[in-house]
């Protein structure tokens, strides 16, 4: 993926100061009837923002579900507050700006933006874990709470 302030940015995104930013485009399956991006979608984008951040920090969802860490372990969304602020639109570029906001145990706080140029569309809250297969939280590995601090803002 190309972004048009950085072309060097690849599929992934980048991480910034702040914590990690991707661009995307809206296509016609992301959109109602109407041409406007269906509320559901949003949260697609999001996560996108949300993977590639940590793909970049150094936390792969292949090396969770190979076991890696000692068994197997998968990430879930426990909560998500979303604002939305204004509609995208069919062939929009938008921007997911993502950041960590806190790390405790089992439990990470991300702040993310999504954004059309600087107007700011939909704004969002993420709180996420790690689980066990048995569904049980897990604790971070030490490693990755210093990637997510290092980028804390």
């Amino acid at each position: 993926m190309s972004n048009p302030e950085n072309p060097s940015v690849g599929l992934a995104g980048e991480l910034t100061d702040f914590g990690h930013r991707i661009v995307a485009r809206v296509y016609y399956a992301d959109t109602d009837f109407s041409g406007v991006v269906y509320h559901a979608r949003y949260l697609e984008f999001l996560e996108r923002g949300r993977s590639d951040f940590l793909r970049l920090a150094g936390v792969h969802h292949t090396d969770l579900a190979d076991g890696v860490h000692g068994e197997k372990l998968a990430w879930v969304v426990r909560r998500m507050e979303i604002d939305f602020k204004a509609p995208a639109r069919i062939d929009d570029i938008l921007t997911v700006e993502t950041r960590t906001e806190s790390v405790s145990g089992a439990r990470i706080h991300m702040a993310q933006v999504l954004k059309r140029g600087e107007e700011v569309l939909v704004e969002a809250k993420v709180e996420a874990a790690i689980i066990s297969q048995s569904g049980r939280p897990r604790r971070f590995p030490k490693e990755w709470i210093a990637a997510f601090m290092l980028k804390c803002g």
